[in-house]
């Protein structure tokens, strides 16, 4: 039994298809089972990060358990106290899902959030691994409600580039690092296989879709008043610009080949974007 938590996120959605696909036994953790869309023979159950005893519940009799931080700086223990839940339980292996840049100073307070759940996994005595993907090609999904209506994209980074990568290769790794010991210890900082600009994503959607799809610079100052409207906190709005700051200094114009080695190959942007045109379509109707 395989523990997803997370489990209707855009990555634990897709480790539960992916291994249940290989017919692996899967437990569904969500706050909402009710809810919750899972291929056939999938278990499903109610876990919440801030009911400790619904997640030894969830992580009983596993093998192993992945584990989806909640950012942001009210959340740092949180993953530290999931992570012992799972050790607990006696689950023998962890993969943590952390992000790209966790524990570069360049990143300033955002890039400790996840640290306390990787040192957790670290010392948890079982098999660990750590993910640290790049930025997720499905991120493009929010700029559908500007697309349709004809409107210019949202650009933060400036002219940087990323090493975008398919949410589905991040499933895939994190999926071959549940079932196989072979990934203990390591951590894995994933990308796509090529560096892209906002405006190199902008020109793809603008092929797929059929649409004009132009981009504007969005000043630091607007992007932080939107993201307080928003009901961002103060702390979580300036952690959130930090990152955007430490990508448009080019410091995460980074691209690995660990996805490739593992998987077999990794999907370009092209191919999420081409994979995905009904999804795009389908979020530019209801925006």
């Amino acid at each position: 039994m395989i523990v997803i938590t997370g489990a209707t996120g855009t990555i634990g959605s897709e480790i539960v298809r992916q291994l249940s696909e290989r017919g692996i036994s899967v437990r569904a953790v969500t706050r909402n089972p009710d809810r919750a869309e899972v291929p056939a023979g999938v278990e499903v159950v109610r876990g919440d990060y801030t009911d400790l005893a619904s997640m030894a519940k969830a992580m009983a009799g596993a093998e192993a358990a992945f584990v989806v931080g909640v950012l942001g700086p009210e959340y740092v223990e949180a993953d530290r106290a999931l992570i012992a839940t799972a050790r607990d339980a006696k689950v023998a292996r962890i993969v943590k899902l952390s992000a790209i840049g966790t524990g570069d100073a360049g990143l300033g307070r955002v890039g400790t959030w996840h640290l306390p759940g990787e040192q957790a996994a670290r010392e948890s005595g079982v098999d660990w691994t750590i993910l640290r993907p790049s930025a997720f090609a499905s991120n493009t999904l929010s700029w559908a409600a500007a697309i349709h209506a004809g409107q210019p994209v949202p650009n933060m980074t400036g002219s940087a580039a990323q090493g975008v990568i398919d949410p589905r290769d991040v499933a895939g790794v994190a999926a071959e690092a549940l079932v196989s010991a072979e990934h203990a210890g390591r951590i894995y900082t994933l990308t796509g296989p090529e560096l892209l600009t906002t405006h190199d994503l902008a020109a793809t959607l603008a092929t797929v879709t059929g649409r004009t799809v132009e981009v504007a610079d969005i000043p630091e100052t607007e992007a932080r008043r939107h993201m307080l409207a928003s009901g961002m906190s103060a702390e979580f709005a300036d952690g959130a610009l930090a990152g955007q700051a430490y990508v448009r200094a080019g410091h995460n114009a980074i691209v690995t080949d660990d996805v490739r080695r593992i998987l077999g190959r990794a999907r370009t942007f092209a191919e999420w974007a081409a994979d995905n045109v009904r999804a795009f379509d389908a979020a530019m109707r209801t925006s």
